[in-house]
């Protein structure tokens, strides 16, 4: 069984937010440090960053706003410096970020057909939604839609089961790495895999790990201690940049938080 949430779910909206933040920390310095915790909802946007990069109230408002769509929430930002003891770790090379234990697990035909219909759902109704499929059921909450539309396509599921509804933060409030499941699917073990640099390891190994996973056809099951310098047989610089290029390649990290790994 799995369950997946769309992008404009809020707790994906608030991965977005972070993972803007991240993108914008990257154009600024090659190996930024930053960690990024957002919480929205009914009205009000908190973020805590902690940073090398230093962003003003106004960047932060603009990304807000841009991804929400809510130009009248109250963004209130804590905006420090990464601890230095912690930074310091990262000095004359690049090492783990992070203690951790981190699992890749192949994708199950299951996982897959659920990311797909919740891509082809979210192409004709954008807004909140999140989907389940257990055992062959498939169950649809999908904001803004007309259940009579949506069982035209899915004529088994249980579709919307409380009735129509609008979603969105003033119906739930959001938070980053609170949909690890829906992104991450069987691979989920340590920290979330949202909203923090390439020297996390909840943010390279776990990327690093589900990659293996999927080539190899096999459970990939890792674990490092902060300051390592090899992982798995190999420097972890090398895990970094395989992060890096799955990174840009999905182009960049708010359009990784939108869906996860799969």
């Amino acid at each position: 069984m799995i369950e997946k949430v769309n992008p404009s779910h809020p707790d994906k909206v608030a991965d977005r937010i972070a993972g803007a933040l991240v993108d914008l920390a990257y154009k600024r310095e090659e190996n930024p440090r930053i960690a990024v915790e957002v919480l929205l909802g009914h009205g009000v946007a908190n973020l805590i960053i902690e940073s090398s990069v230093t962003f003003t109230q106004t960047e932060v408002e603009a990304v807000v706003f841009r991804i929400t769509g809510q130009k009248n929430l109250k963004v209130q930002l804590v905006m420090v410096q990464q601890d230095p003891i912690l930074a310091s770790n990262q000095d004359g090379e690049i090492r783990c970020g992070d203690n951790g234990i981190f699992k890749g697990m192949p994708l199950t035909t299951e996982e897959k057909e659920l990311s797909k219909i919740a891509r082809n759902i979210y192409k004709a109704y954008p807004s909140d939604g999140k989907y389940v499929l257990a055992d062959g059921k498939l169950i649809i909450c999908q904001s803004n839609a007309k259940t009579g539309d949506l069982k035209k396509n899915y004529p088994n599921a249980v579709i919307n089961p409380l009735g129509e509804w609008s979603g969105g933060t003033d119906v739930d409030a959001g938070a980053t790495n609170r949909k690890l499941g829906s992104d991450m699917a069987q691979s989920v073990s340590g920290g979330g895999i949202n909203a923090k640099d390439l020297s996390k390891a909840d943010v390279s190994v776990n990327i690093y790990a589900f990659l293996k996973a999927q080539k190899t056809g096999k459970p990939v099951e890792l674990f490092c201690a902060i300051g390592d310098t090899e992982i798995d047989g190999k420097p972890y610089s090398e895990i970094v940049e395989t992060a890096r290029q799955y990174i840009k390649q999905v182009g960049g990290f708010e359009k990784f938080a939108e869906w996860g790994l799969f």
